[in-house]
């Protein structure tokens, strides 16, 4: 049968990424309680494509992954899946996107009622051929503040609201998902829980109202114990609060590495 994929093309334009976007698949993640989670993720696949190529091959990148699939994501597989795919494809860079759901049990501060706190992450994989491979864990933490000037000019209480923070690290060695989540779940004004019984709710409301906090404030909080990391090489932070008395979000970035 024919390969249209293996023609020629004519145009001379290269394509930087090119490959498959939003698999779901069953995987295994690192968990620092028991061991490993199994979730399910969202997966981009993609290398790069020579301006003489006409296609890549799209099943090649489903067969790669489940080669793995009894494997947990860490970097060593990370790294063999890219070097993988380069070589099948026979591409000069390859990157992988895994975004799926982790689960953290939490307890309520007073009743210790128990549940399950998702939080959204994405591991991001890149080999170039030309460095080591670049990876970066990216972890979504949803959180509450209290605004410190409603609470300053208010005679009656102050506007609150949900927010989330976005953490995204390179580091030297392995770091754990729930060291991210506790790293900012302690600069905010106070974090979130799936239970909460009536002294609990009490409990957080007044937590919250005793440290009051801006979104500048959340990030460079975040920032100032990512940048006393000395396993963290490179950081970026954003917080968002979705504003109770606003049609808009406050939003406030920070972008750190080692070196600088």
């Amino acid at each position: 049968m024919i390969d249209i994929q293996n023609q020629p093309d004519f145009r001379k334009i290269p394509i930087d990424k090119v490959g498959i976007k939003g698999l779901k698949y069953p995987v295994k993640v690192l968990d620092k309680t028991t061991g490993t989670q199994a979730t399910v993720a969202q997966i981009g696949m993609y290398v790069d494509l020579p301006h003489q190529c006409k296609g890549t091959h799209m099943s090649r990148f489903v067969e790669i992954l489940h080669l793995f699939r009894t494997r947990k994501v860490s970097m060593e597989s990370l790294t063999n899946i890219l070097e993988d795919m380069k070589g099948t494809l026979g591409a000069q860079s390859s990157h992988i996107e895994i975004t799926f759901p982790y689960f953290i049990e939490k307890q309520s501060p007073l009743t210790n009622s128990k549940g399950l706190m998702d939080y959204t992450c994405s591991i991001i994989g890149t080999s170039n051929g030309k460095t080591n491979t670049d990876i970066v864990l990216k972890v979504a933490v949803p959180i509450t503040s209290v605004c410190p000037c409603s609470k300053e000019i208010s005679d009656y209480g102050a506007h609150n609201q949900r927010g989330e923070v976005m953490v995204s690290t390179r580091f030297k060695k392995f770091i754990w998902i729930e060291d991210i989540v506790n790293l900012v779940e302690a600069q905010a004004s106070c974090d979130i829980f799936s239970v909460l019984k009536r002294q609990d709710e009490k409990f957080v409301t007044e937590k919250a109202y005793d440290n009051p906090k801006f979104v500048e404030d959340i990030a460079r909080d975040v920032a100032k114990e990512l940048l006393a990391d000395d396993n963290i090489t490179w950081f970026s932070v954003s917080a968002e609060n979705f504003e109770s008395i606003h049609n808009h979000s406050a939003y406030a970035y920070i972008e750190k590495s080692s070196v600088s």
